[in-house]
Parts: structure tokens; sequence; C-alpha cells
């Protein structure tokens, strides 16, 4: 049986789980891949006392790794886009085939390295990148390879899940939450790419090149965080029939490609509602198969090595028998993707929640609702609190039916205008991920 070497660079989290999966289920991948797949040599700066690495090569310099002529696989689990960038470089310019879970190097460089790799013969695989241990990446490329994708949604980021399933489930306040997740290992000590949606941008923008047929476009991915989200935001969701989760989507639409990811009210019903804690789910809608639903660990050192070790499968079944692995990065070949029009936020169409703060006396609410009729704004639902004892504000809550965003903002701008309404208005979209 022919042996197929593997480097690993990094010894992380991810990177010790796949150190010790392909050790501990040896002989279930070589029968899969039909060669024996080994660890041949290790790159980190430091020891990691949760790998056995005495019988390993283990180099401190990362770019040995590259360079070994031994090494048919780099796997790189470094994190980050500098040194990686140079990494995988290198790896390409030696001629080995690459594995990777760094979703920030894939979506700001993929297209180059993408380009490089095709050039040079090899591959770029990335399951990892997205999802963890959901092979949603693979779906997309291959298992609805003949549909023609019309939208996905997910619930990508496990940090901004668990924040708020936290906040809907046991009434806390985000920043509360945020500080246990911060804890729990959930969040980092800068948790800006989580709660602040980049890391569901870089995500997103993965998942929409491949199902679009469409190069990497994260620059022009709209992105919105969940810290202004209040424990009376969920609680008004709630009681209007809707749960908050923090969403990428990607849809096609008449004039261009929605890429955006923010806050969303999904109807409590829809499956991807009652996804919580610190799982991932993915909707796609496909022309012929329909709606599908991939759904799991979107994180964690044994789910992610679970994707890197199937995407080593893949290339060492390639390597094995002397033949080009067989699917490209986006499904495509690099001259075949297709730039496509990515619409401004300002022209995508949804419903919205709107939540603001009025005084309690008659004619504010005409006045609300005289506004968002002239804006061709249209108002599905309405709540408005009775004033605690002493206050004479009052909670205004008013659901919408779909409208151009640009019409939206124009419209709260000129109700925060009147002299009635406090502040400003929270907006949320809508999204009922029916179609």
């Amino acid at each position: 049986m022919k042996t197929v070497k593997v480097g690993i660079c990094g010894l992380g989290t991810v990177g010790s789980g796949t150190f010790k999966l392909l050790q501990d289920n040896a002989a279930d991948i070589a029968g899969r891949a039909g060669c024996e797949i080994v660890v041949g040599r290790v790159g980190a700066r430091r020891d990691n006392p949760d790998c056995d690495t005495a019988d390993t090569p283990l180099s401190r310099d990362i770019f040995e790794v590259a360079r070994d002529p031994e090494v048919d696989i780099l796997v790189e689990l470094i994190g980050g886009t500098d040194t990686a960038l140079k990494l995988v470089r290198e790896a390409l310019v030696n001629g080995k085939h690459v594995v990777t879970a760094n979703k920030a190097l894939i979506a700001e460089f993929g297209n180059q390295l993408f380009a490089e790799a095709q050039q040079a013969g090899l591959s770029i695989a990335y399951e990892a990148a997205v999802a963890g241990g959901i092979p949603i990446i693979k779906a997309l490329r291959e298992g609805l390879a003949g549909n023609r994708v019309l939208w996905l949604a997910g619930i990508i980021n496990g940090t901004g899940n668990f924040i708020l399933s936290e906040m809907r489930d046991k009434g806390r306040e985000f920043s509360d939450v945020l500080a246990e997740a911060q804890a729990l290992g959930y969040a980092e000590a800068d948790p800006t790419f989580d709660v602040e949606g980049i890391d569901a941008a870089h995500k997103l923008v993965i998942l929409a090149s491949i199902a679009f047929g469409m190069p990497l476009q994260f620059d022009k991915v709209y992105t919105e965080g969940i810290t202004q989200l209040s424990t009376s935001d969920v609680e008004f969701a709630e009681e209007l029939g809707y749960r908050i989760k923090h969403l990428g989507i990607a849809r096609r639409a008449e004039d261009g490609i929605e890429l955006r990811v923010h806050p969303t009210l999904v109807p409590e019903k829809r499956l991807l509602a009652n996804v919580n804690g610190v799982k991932n789910a993915v909707l796609v809608e496909g022309d012929a198969v329909g709606p599908t639903l991939y759904y799991g660990a979107g994180a964690g050192a044994a789910p992610t090595a679970s994707a890197v070790v199937a995407d080593v499968i893949d290339l060492a079944r390639a390597i094995a028998c002397g033949q080009k692995p067989l699917v490209n990065a986006l499904g495509l070949e690099v001259e075949q993707v297709v730039e496509q029009d990515i619409l401004p936020i300002e022209a995508v169409h949804t419903a919205w929640y709107l939540r603001m703060t009025a005084e309690d006396k008659p004619g504010v609410l005409s006045e609300v609702t005289r506004i968002c009729s002239e804006a061709g704004i249209s108002i599905e639902a309405l709540i408005q609190k009775e004033p605690e004892e002493g206050e004479t504000r009052v909670p205004l809550i008013i659901l919408t039916n779909r409208t151009r965003e640009s019409n939206l903002v124009s419209a709260t701008a000129e109700i925060e205008a009147l002299p009635s309404i406090e502040g400003s208005i929270m907006r949320i979209r809508v999204e009922s991920l029916d179609g």
C-alpha cells in the first residue's frame, strides 16, 4: 500500500485534533483512502502536551515543512493571513497540495491562491474553513452540483449564536453572556471578529462564491454585528412569533447578488430559528432539490479536525492513484469563475422589525403610520405597550412587510425627527426563509 505523507503546521486546538485523529483512526482512514496516511513532519513554535510527537520530526521553522521533499500534503493550521499566505505559497512552489482551515486566508486571498495552485497542477482544500465539522463545502460544490442555487442562509458563527441563545433562554444581557463566552473559550479576549460579524462574513463569501460560481469578494459583504441587541428586542421578537439569529445570507436577485451578515428575525417554526448554543447550520435552496439543511458542530478540535482529515483523504486518494484531484477549489476552473454584480445594501428588499420609544399621547401612532404609508411601507403587526407607573414614554414595535432598504432608512429618519420620538429607532431585518 502506498504511503502519503502529511506535514502539519500548527499544533493548536485544530492542529492537535488533526494529529490525533490521523493517529487514532489510521486503519479506517487508510482503508478509505486506499493508501497509508502518516504525519511525516510537524511544524510548530511550541510543543503541545496533548500530542505525542516523539516519533515525528518536528521543526520550529514551519517553512521547513513546506520545503520537505518527503511531504506530499501540507496542512496549514497556524491561523492569521500574513505568515499563512507565505507558507501556502511556499508549499505550492515546492509541489505540495494544501489543506487549510483558514477562512480569512481563503476569503481574502483565495482568488490568487486558487489560480496559483491550478497553474501548478495542485489543489487547495478548505472544508474546515466554514462551519467546522459540517461538510457544507462538499455539499455545495459536489452534492448540489446539478442545481442552480437560489439562496443560502446560515448561522455560521457559534459564539454569536451562543450569546443570542442565552439572551433568549435566560433573559440575560449581551455583555453578561459575552463575558461567559470568553470564560468558556467560545470567544477570544478581543471578540470583535465574532460579535461584529467579520468571522461570519469570511465564511459567507466562501459559500456564496461556490454557490454562484463567482470570485471571492470579501470587501463587498455588508456586515453588521450583534452588539446593539437588547434583551427587550429578543423578548419582543418572541412575542411576534420570531427569534433573532445572526445570519449570513447570500441570494440571487433580479439585478445582482445579495451578500449580507446581520441580526435577523426568523419565524420561530423555521429550522434555523431552533439552532441553539454554539451549533452552526446552513440552509441552501436549490432549484432542483429545494431546501436542504446542514447542521452540526461549527468549531472545536475534533469536529474541525474531521473536516481537515476528510480533505486530506480526498487528496491522498488522488496521489495514490497518480491522478490530479478531480474537484476544483470553487467547483469550476479559475477561468470559468464569472464576475457578478453585488447589490449594495440600500437596494436589498426585506421586511423589518422597528422598535422606538414614543410619547404616550394621542396622534403619535397615526404620525408614524402616515410616514410609513407615504414611503410605501405597509405594516404587518404592531405592539404598543402600556406605560409603566410614572413613565410618559412607551416602547412601540412595528413589523413591516418587505420594502427596499433605502425607503426604510428614509422613513425611519423622518420618524426619528418627530418630537414625540425619543432617540434612535432599533432596526432589524426580517427573513421568512421560504424562498
